[in-house]
């Protein structure tokens, strides 16, 4: 009988065996290559856990303070129980508010961000930059100024006291008050050198008279010089001055602004168009508007001071893959903003080889046997 008819002609590619053997092979080589990973540490992970403490222990400073007043914490609003968010109305409420923008602002780890930010502007010990704050986010003052202690950066600071919903809007809990306990607490490297009312055209309008009184004698109660012109611009150029007075503005290694403050801001330019982070004086001329008020950050952008702005938040959390109003608050030091956690190259390329070649390898063996099976084969002996 012929050979053919006993034992039929199977190439290794069709066999069971060999096929399950190859699936063993790659499944092998799928579970090493995904539990073989790189982990990235941050060139600037240091400062990055330092300030993030820094802020952790700020807020619990003032968060004990709190406590020792008996004030209520509303956990609705308020669900890390932080202390540090405002009312969504009071008397020195200047606009309305985004509160989960405020609470991911109290999160720790919001200042190591700003240290990667910091780092992007290439600052250095001993540096002097030039801060714009306001009340409306407490938390991101903060993690500004424990920032600055975390890379030894120093911060010339003018502030706006009213604040939006949710900020620092209490009437007996004015950011001027969280930034003295602060200070007194060396939980933060200096303080405010003047401040403002704030608000519309940076004089408090829409407040009432006695929101704005209540703003003035909190200023005048921490010794602070009270910015009030008639006008926004003669505002402007009164903070240009103070900062002037401190060195020139050519010779600040970056300004920063924290909140939407008209007379930080302006309306020389789009504020919706500005892009949260490191801005340069390119990403404000396409942006500009004929006929504005030219604000302190534009100017010192004009001057060729490189800017970093502290807004639109939910931008800023995508971009370092952040939680957005994180329930519970993360743990300091994990996540990629501290390190890069990704798949090995060498490794997963070294089993693509295996693989690749394994299959490889079985295919030509098998072409070549058919191909001998092919000339053996004599199609007339089944006849």
């Amino acid at each position: 009988m012929n050979n053919y008819k006993k034992q039929p002609f199977i190439p290794a590619i069709q066999k069971t065996s060999t096929l399950v053997a190859l699936s063993f092979l790659s499944l092998v080589c799928f579970i090493g290559s995904i539990n073989v990973k790189t982990i990235d540490v941050s060139p600037s992970y240091s400062p990055k856990v330092e300030a993030a403490n820094l802020m952790k222990k700020a807020m619990a400073v003032l968060k004990n303070h709190r406590m020792e007043q008996s004030v209520f914490i509303d956990i609705e609003n308020d669900p890390n129980e932080t202390g540090l968010v405002g009312d969504p109305f009071s008397l020195i409420t200047t606009d309305e508010g985004d509160l989960d923008s405020k609470l991911t602002t109290l999160d720790p780890n919001f200042s190591a961000a700003i240290v990667e930010l910091m780092d992007q502007l290439n600052l250095n010990k001993n540096d002097t930059v030039a801060v714009l704050m306001t009340g409306s986010m407490p938390g991101a003052n903060m993690a500004v100024l424990a920032a600055c202690k975390a890379l030894d950066v120093f911060p010339v600071s003018i502030t706006s006291i009213g604040a939006s919903q949710w900020g620092a809007n209490q009437v007996d809990f004015t950011w001027l008050d969280m930034e003295s306990i602060l200070f007194n607490n060396d939980m933060i490297p200096a303080r405010s050198v003047a401040a403002s009312i704030g608000g519309r055209n940076d004089m408090g309008r829409l407040l009432s008279p006695a929101g704005r009184k209540i703003i003035t004698e909190n200023i005048k109660a921490h010794g602070l010089p009270l910015i009030r012109k008639d006008k926004l611009a003669d505002n402007i150029k009164e903070r240009m001055n103070i900062y002037s007075s401190f060195q020139p503005i050519k010779n600040y290694k970056a300004v920063i602004n924290i909140g939407g403050g008209v007379a930080s801001l302006g309306t020389s330019f789009n504020l919706k168009l500005l892009p949260p982070g490191v801005v340069h004086r390119s990403d404000i001329a396409p942006i500009g508007r004929p006929g504005g008020i030219e604000g302190v950050f534009s100017k010192f952008i004009h001057s060729n001071v490189p800017g970093l702005h502290v807004l639109n938040i939910r931008a800023l959390t995508e971009r370092f893959k952040m939680p957005f109003a994180p329930i519970p608050i993360p743990e300091i030091g994990s996540g990629s903003l501290y390190a890069d956690e990704r798949y090995n190259v060498w490794v997963a390329g070294f089993c693509l080889l295996i693989v690749g070649g394994s299959v490889l390898t079985v295919g030509l063996q098998s072409k070549r046997k058919i191909k001998e099976h092919l000339i053996q084969h004599e199609p007339d002996s089944l006849l």
